[in-house]
């Protein structure tokens, strides 16, 4: 919950030092785990932003965190989605309320020297390639500031310091042949698509009629053709089933049922039994909660209302937000009241809410949009869907991505059916898995201009890739992972009085591994079940696939003991293992501890349905060799072995 006095308190805008080491723009997740990095690095750190959120997507309603790959977080990344763990009494957790989320990343913020909000930057002030400052408003007092700076990080999802300083960028999606790829550009696929058969005009079979509202005028072009298009944006809406915490879902300003009157056609043909899956997605978030997505072909994503969006004015984006808040107002509006949706949906769609202890700041609405794409910044190294699917690497990676290589639709045309009858399609949905290197690594080199251009700005949210690479590096827990990186270089890029390209590599490497928290604790140990100290008293199977599953793969063990052996505990470490979800699975997990030729044993009963870390116990053997030892308790059911977790009890 947002507590007013503390925001007060806490960010200030008055009397603000001038000059600090390292200047972040954006107080998105991002922003402020680059300014808590920063500031754990000894330097001077101000995070400014252009309203007065904290977090952004992570606090504003995206609840259901897109991970890929649990592998690919590390660091205080990671960290935050164990502290929403300790929140709700678990080692990790990454579905949870947006209120949890905003308390932990305000309490990170702490120990940052100067958090300003409601400014906008107007201009950036350079010498060649240096930027000195930056020129804000203050859009409460109207009052010009300028905030000097060593190092610039731009962690906004706009790319707005980017861009005012100079840097290449490009919005839109490529074509094809620029990169080799081959999910870029026009794509006309199957996923959040309507069926065969939707007339587009207001009129049916009349042309003369005009479109619906939200069909766009223009043909298909060419599969895998570049445009300056972007994917749909849309809000993460928090709606709560409780009757004590439901606030309900009122008639939005210039409601117009016409809007979705598309919808309707679509429900006739479809007639779906429930919202989930066919007009949104439901997500069941704690407290009797939704973290609702986009789904299907018309849901709350508003299609093509955003293409003008990343370069445009404040005010100008103020009333392309606007319009999406109201698109999805009504389409909950609608759907819930218009006599002319099934019984059944309304009814369902009536028993939500906007939650009382959520956004109060705003109207109990996500004051962030889910700005999916804006501007992308073109530096000396592009990821493109070659890093994707693992038929190019890097040497200078600085963070993993593991997400599928996704995109939302991006227009909603008219195309003709196979007998030429005109007919409504959503263009732009890409949703293809990964292959070969899966986590991949991304290259430091696209989080820093090129050095002709900038060199002191880093950049990992509008980092450098492609539109379709992009989408799948684009999650909130991986810019986490890349902006503490980015503060990394930072420091290390100030202390040894160097351009931000001319940092030492191996250097920025080792400081993320060996000390992924910033504070010299001692760093955790992950045993894979691919790594050597693994082995299997009997033949085991490789599942190379399965959602939830920790690393590349998992091993299915249907007979026989799965063996984590000759492990070296030199810290009083708490024991971990991890269990990806697996139906068919073992519930009933016996344990064997053996050190110091003592035997402990522990059984473990397993929730199959969930993804989760079990603890085992406390350990303190320092330097004598562990082995644990684990099978099945069930006749007949196989047991998962994934990931063994040894978390060193803190050491400052």
């Amino acid at each position: 919950m947002y507590r007013k006095s503390i925001l007060l308190c806490l960010f200030s805008t008055f009397g603000f030092a001038q000059s600090y080491d390292i200047c972040i723009y954006g107080a998105t997740s991002a922003g402020v785990i680059a300014a808590k990095s920063a500031k754990l690095n000894g330097k001077k750190v101000i995070l400014i932003d252009p309203y007065a959120h904290i977090g952004g997507l992570s606090s504003g309603g995206l609840g259901q965190t897109d991970i890929g790959n649990k592998y690919a977080i590390s660091g205080l990344s990671r960290q935050f989605y164990r502290e929403i763990g300790s929140h709700y009494g678990r080692l990790e957790q990454w579905t949870f309320e947006p209120k949890v989320a905003n308390k932990i990343l305000i309490s990170y913020l702490n120990q940052v020297d100067k958090v300003i909000l409601n400014h906008q930057l107007q201009k950036v002030n350079k010498i060649g390639t240096q930027i000195k400052s930056i020129s804000l408003l203050n859009t409460k007092t109207k009052k010009q500031a300028n905030v000097s700076a060593k190092m610039f990080i731009d962690c906004t999802y706009e790319g707005d310091l980017m861009a005012a300083s100079g840097v290449s960028f490009t919005v839109g999606r490529e074509s094809n042949a620029l990169y080799d790829e081959t999910w870029n550009g026009v794509q006309l696929l199957d996923k959040h698509q309507f069926p065969d058969g939707v007339d587009p005009y207001k009129i049916p079979g009349k042309p003369e009629s005009g479109l619906l509202k939200g069909i766009q005028i223009g043909k298909l072009a060419e599969i895998g053709s570049s445009d300056k298009k972007l994917q749909a944006y849309n809000f993460r809406m928090c709606l709560t089933d409780s009757i004590e915490n439901r606030i309900p879902i009122t008639k939005p300003e210039n409601y117009n049922p016409e809007n979705y009157e598309v919808l309707l056609r679509y429900i006739k043909i479809k007639n779906p039994a429930e919202l989930n899956w066919a007009l949104m997605h439901l997500q069941p978030m704690p407290n009797r909660k939704l973290d609702i997505n986009n789904s299907g072909p018309f849901s709350t994503n508003l299609i093509g209302g955003n293409y003008t969006y990343p370069n445009s004015t404040y005010a100008e984006r103020d009333k392309i937000k606007r319009n999406h808040i109201n698109h999805i107002k009504g389409f909950f509006y609608f759907l819930g009241h218009d006599s002319r949706v099934p019984e059944h949906l309304r009814n369902e769609m009536l028993k939500w809410g906007y939650p009382k202890d959520e956004f109060i700041g705003s109207d109990n609405f996500s004051p962030q949009m889910y700005v999916r794409e804006a501007r992308r910044m073109v530096s000396d190294h592009v990821m493109t869907e070659k890093h994707c699917v693992g038929t190019e690497t890097v040497s200078d990676g600085i963070g993993l991505a593991a997400y599928t290589m996704d995109s939302h639709n991006t227009q909603r045309i008219v195309v003709k059916d196979a007998s030429g009858k005109d007919q409504v399609k959503n263009e732009g949905d890409v949703q293809k898995g990964l292959g070969g290197l899966n986590p991949y690594p991304i290259s430091y080199r696209s989080i820093v201009p090129k050095k002709s251009e900038c060199t002191n700005l880093l950049v990992p949210v509008c980092l450098s890739a492609s539109h379709i690479a992009f989408g799948s590096i684009r999650m909130e827990p991986v810019f986490m992972v890349l902006a503490q990186s980015a503060a990394t270089a930072a420091n290390m890029a100030i202390d040894s009085k160097k351009d931000i390209q001319e940092i030492d590599m191996a250097s920025l490497q080792k400081s993320l591994k060996e000390n992924p928290l910033g504070d010299s604790s001692v760093p955790e140990l992950i045993i894979d079940n691919l790594d050597q100290n693994v082995s299997f008293t009997q033949e085991a199977q490789i599942i190379e696939k399965g959602y939830g599953r920790y690393g590349k793969n998992y091993h299915l063990v249907k007979s026989g003991k799965a063996v984590f052996s000759n492990i070296t505990i030199e810290n009083e470490s708490e024991i971990y293992i991890y269990f990806p979800s697996l139906p068919e699975g073992c519930t009933q997990v016996l344990v064997e501890i053996e050190h110091n030729g003592n035997k402990v044993e522990k059984t473990l009963k397993i929730d199959t349905a969930i993804n989760d870390w079990y603890y085992i116990g406390t350990l303190n053997v320092s330097n004598q060799k562990t082995t644990i030892n684990l099978s099945s308790l069930e006749t007949g059911k196989a047991l998962v072995t994934d990931a063994l977790l040894i978390k060193p009890k803190k050491q400052l």
